[in-house]
């Protein structure tokens, strides 16, 4: 089976599609044929060393993957040979065939593309937990999303407006702030006057929670308009640069800034991750949630999706198609 294999950490081109041995499925394990694999950011950081964990090398990089159960090891007892499901994992999953344990896949319900069901692990379950578990987001605050048109920022958009948010969305261009509208946002700014805008937008009040992927600059400017009580949510470091923050604004303006690690959340409160999954599929399948899609590549074009992902020059959800 071909499989996109990181045999050194370094640079994304440093990627490659091999032919590899099919996997066999061991106690506890099913093997699923890909049907779609989703793209993430972390997925980019982790091939190139910046990631928090580093896997043994080689490895295969990917987090999401969808498709139906091709095979089962010993005492599987949750899935049967053909059942649709969606893996959500740490690596492993760019590849035509997946190995993973029972536990790290979910069933999928009728009406949820294995597209959609991509889009709703790493994206939709970061910022499901980080609005739900992490923020406390209460009907009727104000929620601000940087990187409102990114997978995860579209999320965030959804989800907040399912929690009865206002939802402020942040994007770089007239085209990102267009998309971020048509997923729900109350309103769409740029990155300019920043600050100012959302003074105005807030009568100089701040925002309650801030849903932040992007970091850098913008991190310090959004700090400096946080409400009282407020939750600035560190969600990851797309800018490419980890911004401090100056604790002294956290005092004066007694507002919290929490950390938002989904992985570590899925391993350490798997029954909060399974309820939270079953949460989000029975809002896909409801059409709550509706995950943008806006392209299927090839397996083969991996590493050359996540360049242009890490350039900051993708829309939506990209997966890859084996």
């Amino acid at each position: 089976m071909k499989a996109i294999v990181c045999e050194a950490y370094g640079p994304i081109d440093g990627l490659a599609c091999r032919e590899v041995p099919d996997p066999a499925p061991g106690a506890g394990e099913i093997v699923v044929e890909a049907e779609a694999i989703g793209v993430n950011y972390p997925d980019g950081l982790l091939v190139q060393g910046l990631y928090q964990a580093k896997p043994d090398l080689p490895f295969t990089p990917g987090m999401e993957a969808a498709g139906r159960v091709a095979a089962i090891g010993a005492g599987v007892t949750r899935f049967a040979a053909g059942d649709r499901v969606v893996l959500s994992l740490s690596h492993g999953a760019y590849a035509e065939k997946v190995v993973a344990a029972q536990s790290a896949a979910v069933a999928l319900p009728d009406g949820v593309s294995f597209d959609t069901a991509c889009a709703l692990v790493c994206a939709y379950g970061t910022a499901h937990h980080a609005l739900k578990q992490r923020a406390r987001l209460a009907p009727g605050e104000t929620l601000l999303v940087l990187g409102a048109a990114g997978s995860t920022g579209i999320a965030a958009i959804e989800i907040g407006k399912i929690m009865g948010a206002r939802v402020v969305a942040v994007a770089s261009s007239n085209e990102k702030r267009a998309l971020a509208k048509a997923k729900g946002a109350d309103e769409a700014i740029g990155y300019d006057d920043l600050r100012e805008t959302i003074n105005r937008l807030t009568d100089d009040r701040g925002v309650d929670v801030a849903f932040d992927p992007v970091g850098g600059d913008a991190f310090e400017t959004v700090a400096r308009a946080m409400a009282w009580n407020g939750r600035l949510l560190v969600v990851g470091f797309a800018s490419g640069t980890i911004p401090k923050l100056a604790v002294n604004l956290a005092l004066v303006k007694g507002f919290s800034c929490v950390g938002v690690f989904w992985g570590a959340f899925t391993r350490r409160e798997p029954e909060a991750f399974a309820a939270n999954m079953a949460e989000l599929m029975g809002w896909a399948a409801d059409g709550r949630v509706e995950p943008e899609i806006t392209e299927r590549a090839r397996l083969e074009d991996a590493a050359e999706v996540l360049k242009r992902m890490h350039a900051r020059k993708t829309l939506g959800k990209i997966v890859l198609v084996p």
